[in-house]
């Protein structure tokens, strides 16, 4: 385990005021982003409340956390930073601590921390894109903000400092960095030590109350430029070029992003860039299919004949529950056709696209920006251990590898057991969230018999209410949004109880921590989420029996009949209300409630003054980001994903809608980092961590999903069967494939006297009619099979796992095909690695040896001079 450097002592601004109440004055320069003197910058601020300014009755406990910060502080000071206070100019019970780092501080820390720095200039050649003209027309003005310079890079050594590109030492660590280096600090410092165990970190402090805020400076106002020449007031630049609504159609400044606010932030924003870019081409495909099952909806065959009076209308269905529901018209899905009609072929070409080559292409891209933004060997080197872990280690174990002591937070069968509880924690949830999902389905089996009762249906009834508001619709769209609701509050129980779970568990790094986090998080969302749509999709309408012996679930409720439009169109309306419910919960979550919060502050604190305010203390009234980060926001993406890829086949719309959400995401995300949160401490990020192979197992099941939604759900392969086998003898009439006939032949015949006593309907018959149909192909009844499946049951099975079988095959053969033509690293990428550790070798290692050289020369000449005098022959 690495700790930072023993406390060493360098010249810095004693800390009278951490005793003596002693603080500087603030310089009325709001833009200012150094200390009174004007010379030293920055790096991050600590906020506390002056005890002595608080009225309470607890002052012992006062006096304790005085001590404590007391210490901490002094701490700091012999860690080498430099602080400096100043009391809040709208309220004068808060005090700013501003914290500095001195070249020494930063070049110690870098070292330890392994940060990669400039060595030179970028010196290989590049090529430019064919498409390098068009991809201009959407790039930010670079007279505005200029290109990031390109540098080899090394981890720092102070030992080999004239190695490195150093113009300025003022701007060598740039802000992100330094602030990075001051936060190692402040996490690994101690603040009193109780029972031989040491407490350390800020952290601890923010969360026992002793400071109220730990953050690095804005470096400038969002609204206009900074007063001060020598910001470079990239905030501003920010918002003007990425976060503002405009540019909603040009592409984002990553490498300026990435420099602002680090490269975990960079990262997402690049993933999230190129997943939304992605989604244009399947966007395209499923309007399309949209737009060719609408058009085409009154020119194909089933869809005339069920909208025709003369053949729909002269089919009478069977009650779909019992004693309450009356018979209908099939009529009353006509309607619903348009979205059975799309063109499945293209919406599996559009599968193909977002789940093979998005993932395969991110791949190139994430490694291009690992060599980019200097995070290629990030986890070897780099990642420090979490200061809550170093906090437990209290037991000592061998280290197999290097055979030494270690020091860990508990044994073998610690581990086992919390592992075990942890695991047994998520379960137990999981479990939770499905025992919701029966209780929404028990919800449906009874209100469906309520529906039934007053939405009282007629054969002849020609209301418009009466053709869309059918007792199946209303219980769907009620019990899509109940689903809904059950979902965002067990989400916001479970966050809770997830983060809970993860700190017991105790991961080691931070990246350990979050995809940890993430695992659990997803699967808990996973089940959320999909669990009513998997439901109708693949369980509702298939195992209902028939009207004279039907099927009934916990032995009390008949099993749901699908909507008569088919479950297609309820799965489409549970997507769509759970999808876009989603989004505007988000939104208001995300943005709306911020904003408010923000807007209601500076109200309060425009009533108290109209002072001049510093930038750390309009930054201290912005809304902080939180512990978990982007944690949110990525998890809202691969949701969102795994909407679009698992049932894009019910759904074509559903990629033109994400496509609109994230291109409106990206510019929402942006405007509330820049305007709304205080600066995020910048953190290093190799790749978009545990969400990688969880979209790869998202695309990996979306195949199988959308195969049997095709399959099963959808009516393709009925369809494709009748049109090729059973339109023509010897199963049918018609001289040619035809697809006239269908809708009759799939169809069944029921016999209304057969009807139990309990399932038989209250309403009267009409006509002289002694039969009505139900979809399903079973015989009819005077059979000798009568009631049992047919042979085209039979057909239909058979060409539905045929199809199943053969898309999956061909998907993953070509899937894996391109994953072995598209190498995951570029050439391009590749030299530039091979170059950068060429000199790197020749420029840290080459000269250390030439000085060994140069130094073991000398000392062999001597030894050399030594043994020559010593054998000299004497002069006789």
């Amino acid at each position: 385990m690495q700790r930072p450097p023993k406390p060493f002592l360098i010249q810095s601004t004693p800390c009278y005021f951490c005793h003596f109440g002693v603080f500087a004055d603030f310089d009325d320069k709001p833009d200012s982003l150094f200390f009174n003197d004007g010379q030293r910058r920055i790096d991050f601020v600590l906020v506390y409340e002056d005890e002595s300014k608080k009225i309470t009755h607890k002052r012992s406990d006062h006096k304790k956390q005085k001590r404590k910060r007391q210490v901490y502080e002094s701490n700091l000071i012999n860690n080498g930073l430099q602080l400096e206070a100043t009391r809040s100019v709208l309220d004068e019970k808060l005090i700013f601590v501003k914290v500095h780092a001195p070249w020494e501080v930063l070049c110690t820390y870098a070292e330890v921390m392994h940060i990669k720095l400039p060595l030179q200039p970028n010196d290989l050649k590049t090529r430019d894109s064919a498409f390098n003209w068009f991809s201009k027309l959407f790039r930010v003005n670079e007279n505005i903000i200029k290109p990031e310079q390109e540098f080899f890079t090394a981890p720092f050594q102070k030992e080999h400092l004239s190695n490195f590109y150093i113009q300025d030492k003022l701007t060598f660590f740039n802000p992100a960095t330094r602030s990075r280096i001051v936060h190692f600090i402040l996490s690994r410092v101690e603040y009193a030590t109780k029972n031989n165990v040491k407490k350390f970190g800020i952290n601890k402090l923010l969360d026992t109350g002793i400071y109220k805020a730990a953050f690095p400076l804005h470096d400038s106002s969002f609204r206009h430029m900074s007063t001060d020449p020598n910001c470079p007031s990239e905030r501003y630049l920010l918002y003007r070029e990425w976060a503002h609504p405009k540019n909603i159609f040009k592409l984002q400044p990553l490498d300026f992003i990435r420099k602002y606010y680090g490269e975990k932030i960079g990262i997402y924003f690049a993933w999230l860039g190129f997943y939304t870019n992605m989604l244009i081409v399947a966007a395209v495909v499923g309007a399309g299919c949209f737009l060719y099952g609408c058009l085409t909806k009154n020119n194909c065959t089933w869809s005339q004949e069920v909208c025709d009076p003369n053949i729909g209308g002269n089919i009478i269905m069977c009650p779909q529950c019992d004693k309450v529901c009356t018979y209908w018209n099939l009529t009353i899905t006509c309607e619903s056709q348009a979205v059975s009609n799309t063109h499945m072929v293209l919406l599996i070409l559009s599968i193909f696209w977002i789940v093979t080559l998005f993932l395969e292409f991110w791949k190139r891209r994430q490694a291009e920006l690992e060599y980019e933004w200097d995070t290629v060997e990030y986890l070897e080197q780099e990642e420090q251990v979490r200061p809550e872990y170093e906090a437990q280690c209290t037991h000592v174990v061998m280290n197999e590898i290097t055979q030494q002591e270690e020091h860990v937070p508990y044994t073998a069968c610690g581990k086992c057991i919390r592992m075990t509880f942890c695991t047994s924690a998520v379960f137990f949830w999981i479990l939770l969230i499905i025992a919701s999902v029966i209780g929404i389905i028990v919800y449906r089996l009874s209100v469906f018999l309520v529906f039934s009762s007053t939405l009282s249906q007629h054969i002849n009834g020609t209301e418009a209410i009466r053709k869309y508001l059918t007792p199946q619709t209303a219980t769907s769209v009620t019990a899509s949004f109940i689903s809904f609701i059950v979902i965002m509050v067990l989400n916001i129980v479970y966050e809770k109880v997830a983060i809970l779970i993860t700190d017991f568990e105790l991961p080691r790094t931070q990246t350990d921590y979050e995809n940890s986090l993430t695992t659990k998080m997803f699967l808990f969302q996973f089940v959320n989420y999909y669990s009513s749509c998997f439901y109708i999709a693949f369980f509702k309408g298939k195992f209902v029996g028939h009207p004279g012996n039907p099927v009934y679930w916990l032995g009390k409720y008949r099993n749901e009949e699908c909507d008569p439009g088919g479950c297609l169109l309820e799965l489409t309306t549970q997507l769509a209300i759970i999808v876009g419910g989603k989004a505007i919960w988000n939104n208001i979550q995300e943005v709306l409630l911020p904003w408010v919060k923000n807007l209601i502050g500076r109200y309060c604190a425009a009533a108290r003054s109209e002072k001049v305010v510093p930038r750390w203390e309009q930054d201290y009234h912005l809304q902080p980001i939180g512990k978990l980060g982007l944690f949110y926001e990525y998890l809202e993406m691969v949701i969102q994903f795994g909407f679009v890829t698992l049932f894009v086949a019910s759904f074509p719309l559903a990629p033109l809608l994400a496509l609109i959400n994230n291109m409106l995401e990206i510019r929402l995300d942006a405007w509330k980092l820049t305007t709304q949160f205080r600066r995020m401490v910048p953190q290093k990020a190799q790749d978009i961590g545990a969400w990688q192979p969880i979209m790869q197992g998202i695309a990996i099941l979306a195949v199988v999903t959308n195969a049997m939604i095709i399959a099963f759900t959808s009516d393709m392969i009925p369809r494709l069967v009748y049109y090729w086998s059973f339109s023509v003898p010897p199963y049918g009439s018609h001289s040619s494939h035809t697809m006239k006939g269908y809708i009759n032949s799939t169809l069944s015949v029921f016999n209304i006297s057969d009807f139990k006593n309990e399932s038989k309907p209250f309403s009267p018959w009409f006509g002289n009619l002694t039969t009505c149909r139900y979809r399903d192909l079973r015989y009819p009844p005077g059979h000798q099979h009568q009631y049992e499946h047919n042979i085209y049951y039979w057909h239909v099975i058979a060409a539905k796992l045929a199809f199943i079988i053969v898309m999956e095959h061909v998907i993953y053969f070509v899937k894996f095909i391109i994953s072995y033509v598209i190498p995951d690293v570029s050439q391009k990428t590749k030299s530039k690695v091979k170059r950068e550790k060429y000199l790197t070798q020749k420029l840290l290692h080459e000269n250390d040896l030439k000085v060994v050289k140069k130094t073991m020369g000398k000392i062999a000449d001597k030894i050399i001079k030594g043994i020559d005098s010593t054998f000299q022959p004497k002069a006789e």
